[in-house]
């Protein structure tokens, strides 16, 4: 696997598709991103199984916890990507990224469950902050190499929610929650090197929007919508997982630190994936490359809750790898689709799709409450299903203006 990275790396270098690649701008950003996705989007899943004993909740109250984070973050992301269409705010990339990081951080002092969510919601809206901002800069910084760069940035973040399981068996178990409080450290960490990209990003910000007149092509909202159904069901395949997972294994008998472990790498895959689906969609589109990562995902979400051992490590590997793959795409499709609000595409892709996990997370802690934590994998199945029937109707690369 991390040979045909090196392969695709080597040969888009021997091509002119890098031109006017700022490299240390999109690693500065994928940096950031995943410490960001790190704290949100992959450590807070992990983390249920803490808070709902240290908290005493329900499945679903412990559900809530993943709707506050994420339903936060996805809100604020569409309006923030709007509000800087129009005028962009580049002081948001960095206090975004620290507000995110601070929030889940001192969740670990939290004096009761309401304080809980009102730090994990601090969390969620730094997170809505910091994504149309930080997608922005990488659309800014990629020339025109859109899929590579945007792969950077997104495998950044797919890193960060694969590393997140791990900090319980490294760390966490050990320490309780109240470990958590040493991430703060890399909130100032994370704050620290997005400020360093502010003049950089404020001068392309002023070149873009001496240029932003001469942008051709027009917003396709319906396909836009279409998109965000496939990004929707997406997520719930991926929170599914990453939520449950660990809930489903230990009720197995099986130690919740090889639980997390079956996480990791279901979410590592997915990261992987998400480098190699963006570099690749440079070469043979967005929408083939969407179709075929639906569609070849559909087996192993069949397979994986019905085997063990090595076999469901195998599988899950599979899944995660096929269903992840169209992270970056996605983003740099919808950019495509709305060239004129580069912004607001960013944040209804990343935005609903954290979202809609959120919502996934309390409506499937509902299931587990009422029918057992079992029957959720037996339902994730038909996510991909519709979700490739849906991808289908997209149009097509070639008929999309890809000057923008």
């Amino acid at each position: 696997m991390i040979e045909e990275v090196f392969l695709i790396s080597t040969q888009l270098e021997a091509t002119n598709v890098h031109v006017g690649l700022n490299k240390g701008a999109v690693w500065s950003l994928s940096a950031a991103h995943l410490m960001n996705d790190l704290m949100t989007v992959g450590i807070v899943p992990a983390l249920l199984p803490l808070y709902k004993e240290s908290f005493h909740l329900s499945y679903t109250e412990t559900g809530l916890i993943v709707l506050f984070s994420y339903f936060a973050s996805s809100i604020m992301q569409p309006i923030f990507g709007y509000l800087t269409d129009r005028k962009p705010l580049v002081w948001l990339l960095p206090l975004g990224v620290f507000l995110s990081n601070l929030g889940l951080a001192l969740t670990g002092v939290a004096p009761s469950f309401a304080w809980l969510l009102f730090f994990i919601t601090l969390s969620g809206l730094g997170s809505g902050a910091f994504h149309p901002e930080a997608s922005r800069g990488t659309h800014l910084a990629a020339g025109k190499a859109k899929g590579f760069a945007q792969a950077i940035f997104q495998v950044g973040g797919n890193a960060g929610q694969a590393l997140g399981p791990l900090m319980l068996p490294l760390f966490l178990l050990h320490t309780g929650t109240q470990g958590l409080v040493w991430f703060t450290l890399m909130a100032i960490f994370a704050f620290f090197i997005t400020w360093r990209l502010l003049p950089w990003y404020r001068s392309r910000i002023e070149q873009e929007q001496r240029k932003k007149r001469q942008i051709e092509g027009r917003n396709r909202t319906s396909a836009v919508i279409l998109l965000v159904l496939v990004v929707i069901l997406r997520s719930w395949c991926q929170i599914g997982v990453a939520g449950f997972l660990p809930f489903f294994y230990t009720h197995h008998q099986i130690p919740l630190s090889r639980a997390e472990l079956y996480t990791f790498l279901f979410l590592g895959a997915g990261a992987v994936a998400t480098f190699i689906g963006g570099t690749l969609s440079d070469r043979i589109g967005k929408k083939r490359l969407m179709v075929a990562s639906m569609v070849l995902s559909i087996p192993f979400a069949l397979i994986f809750p019905r085997v063990n051992g090595s076999l469901a490590a195998v599988t899950l590997l599979a899944f995660g790898f096929t269903v992840l793959s169209s992270f970056a795409v996605t983003v740099v499709y919808a950019q495509m689709l709305l060239p004129r609000n580069i912004g607001l595409a960013s944040g209804l892709m990343i935005g609903f799709g954290v979202g809609a996990g959120g919502i996934g997370a309390t409506f499937l802690g509902w299931m587990a409450d009422q029918f057992g934590v079992p029957v959720i994998f037996n339902l994730i199945v038909i996510l991909p299903v519709l979700a490739s029937l849906i991808s289908l109707w997209l149009p097509n690369d070639r008929e999309l203006d890809l000057r923008t």
